[in-house]
């Protein structure tokens, strides 16, 4: 499989528009607040029968910190007793859960995201693993997928060795930017001491994958200074790259009116800063994945790209296409059976409804049939930047030129611009459209026209 990108800035400056990130189909604007504990059960009913492994991903809002920057759903505070109620419920939560999933499913895949995980102590990370293994059929062998995100900044070598001996076996590192004026003026004061002591903490204790997240289009960078990042990572050579686009959407996020606009690069710049990166880190042998992700060629996400395995959900880029995916903790969303459900964001509801034995469900959707066929159209063309129309037609029992007439037609002006191929029986992504996979993909989103103007932009 062709892995690389070709950057053509007239097609991008032509496509760049507001889209999902699709890291689900339909996206999460679509759930709705009639779904609730009672659904969510019945889904856990029907995904027991269907059977297969799980992925548990755990929410861990609380930072000690604000970075401007930020988008997530986080709780910033410096009292670290705030973590202990939370904690309380949250295995509480575990409990309830474990106690409906069927226990010989393998979890093979974890993933604790924030937040800032290590905000919690050494015991209290083991209190939460303890309890997961209690309740849900975790692997002892070192075989399953479980990643953690850390903050370097709360980060040091015990702290990467206590999270190996809990069974994490893949490690993110959120950096950014290391330049001085850019760490300022988005409030993340981060050494690169600080930073690879912990990625060398990582390989020396055994962790099988190291991840660096960089973001680019943040106030004062320059294309040179950003190289200068990037190049310092790169001689400690991570497994993957995530390097995403700033969003300002300070109307969105109250953290980023703290932001000075007039120190954000210009469009110009970003796209060149984009251009840099895409040559520096093919140079260095690093593949496209796609959506920001770059990875060394023998990385697992590389692999199962090259053999069609990749598959796309809220955690990202993953190899486990098979796995219901069941999120615990404030905000955290799911996938089980044919719904997706969201958890509540607030803390004192979400106490209030576990203390009334009830899974703290606000927000879901069942997934129609279309639902489903667009999904899997919109994830193969995402993951793999190619579409056999035979194999929908098998898996869906449609006539895909039928079905998806009028976005075939809609795909012509990409092929005549060389985003893609349109055959009788295939789609096939060009280099030169990998980099606007999301505009390719919105073609077939149905629910995106009254929903574009909440999206960022694609580039």
């Amino acid at each position: 499989m062709d892995q690389s990108i070709t950057f053509d800035l007239a097609l991008i400056h032509r496509y760049d528009k507001a889209g999902p990130r699709y890291t689900s189909y339909p996206t999460a604007l679509e759930l709705h607040e009639g779904f609730g504990d009672s659904d969510y059960r019945v889904h856990i009913d029907k995904s027991n029968a269907a059977g297969g492994p799980l992925s548990l991903y755990f929410h861990l809002p609380f930072c000690d910190t604000v970075c401007f920057f930020c988008a997530c759903n986080k709780i910033i505070t410096k009292n670290r007793a705030h973590a202990e109620p939370y904690l309380t419920n949250l295995l509480q939560e575990i409990q309830m859960q474990g106690a409906l999933f069927d226990s010989n499913r393998k979890v093979n895949q974890l993933h604790w995201g924030g937040g800032t995980p290590t905000f919690l102590s050494y015991e209290q990370m083991k209190r939460l693993m303890d309890a997961t293994r209690q309740h849900f059929n975790l692997h002892h062998d070192d075989t399953g997928e479980y990643s953690i995100e850390v903050d370097p900044r709360e980060t040091d070598e015990n702290t990467v060795a206590q999270l190996r001996s809990l069974g994490f076996n893949r490690i993110s590192l959120g950096l950014q930017d290391f330049n001085p004026a850019v760490q300022q003026a988005v409030n993340r004061i981060q050494t690169e001491e600080q930073t690879f002591a912990v990625l060398d903490a990582a390989r020396k204790h055994g962790f099988r994958s190291t991840n660096i997240d960089l973001i680019y289009g943040l106030p004062l960078q320059t294309v040179d200074s950003f190289a200068q990042t990037l190049d310092k990572v790169l001689e400690k050579q991570p497994e993957r790259f995530s390097i995403f686009n700033y969003a300002h959407l300070p109307t969105k996020f109250k953290s980023q009116r703290q932001i000075n606009e007039a120190d954000l690069p210009t469009p110009e710049t970003k796209l060149a800063i984009l251009q840099m990166i895409g040559h520096r880190l093919m140079t260095a042998g690093y593949v496209y994945i796609g959506m920001d992700h770059f990875a060394k060629p023998d990385d697992e996400l590389a692999i199962a790209q090259r053999e069609g395995k990749l598959y796309r959900n809220f955690q990202g880029y993953s190899t486990h296409s098979d796995c219901d995916l069941v999120g615990m903790g404030i905000t955290s969303i799911g996938r089980v059976g044919d719904a997706y459900s969201q958890n509540v964001k607030d803390l004192l509801l979400y106490d209030d409804l576990l203390k009334q034995g009830k899974l703290p469900v606000f927000k879901g959707l069942d997934l129609t049939a279309d639902d489903k066929l667009r999904s899997a159209v919109i994830t193969q063309l995402i993951c793999h930047f190619d579409l056999s129309f035979a194999n929908i037609e098998r898996q869906f029992t449609i006539v895909f030129a039928d079905y998806f007439a009028a976005e075939l037609q809609a795909l012509q002006e990409m092929e005549t611009d060389g985003l893609l191929t349109l055959t009788a029986d295939k789609i096939q992504v060009l280099a030169a459209g990998r980099l606007l996979i999301r505009n390719i993909c919105m073609v077939f989103d149905r629910y995106l026209a009254q929903k574009q103007q909440q999206f960022s932009k694609v580039i």
